[in-house]
């Protein structure tokens, strides 16, 4: 695993998240703007950290600290992703 393995990963990951966050606000028009926004905020915050965290000078392993960039980008868009998945469920559906 190399750095620009890892940024691609970070950019692929996150940019599929904020695709997915606009697809539920063009499909449902009920859905809460201020929370969808608050909830892309934190994609971008997350996305922001870890290409700051991949672009940091590494002492040691490259390998090992990139895959923990990874892990740490899984857990978190995961976590994001549940709470779109609770938005959804809290959603009207349009009519």
């Amino acid at each position: 695993m190399n750095l620009r393995d890892i940024k691609k990963d970070i950019k692929y990951v996150i940019g599929a998240f904020v695709d997915d966050c606009s697809l539920f606000s063009v499909v449902n028009r009920a859905a809460d703007d201020e929370a969808l926004a608050d909830l892309l905020q934190e994609a971008v915050d997350l996305y922001n950290d870890l290409l700051d965290k991949a672009n940091s000078k590494v002492e040691g392993a490259k390998s090992v600290y990139f895959n923990s960039i990874r892990k740490e980008l899984l857990e978190k868009t995961n976590a994001l992703y549940e709470k779109l998945s609770e938005m959804v469920k809290a959603a009207k559906p349009a009519v």
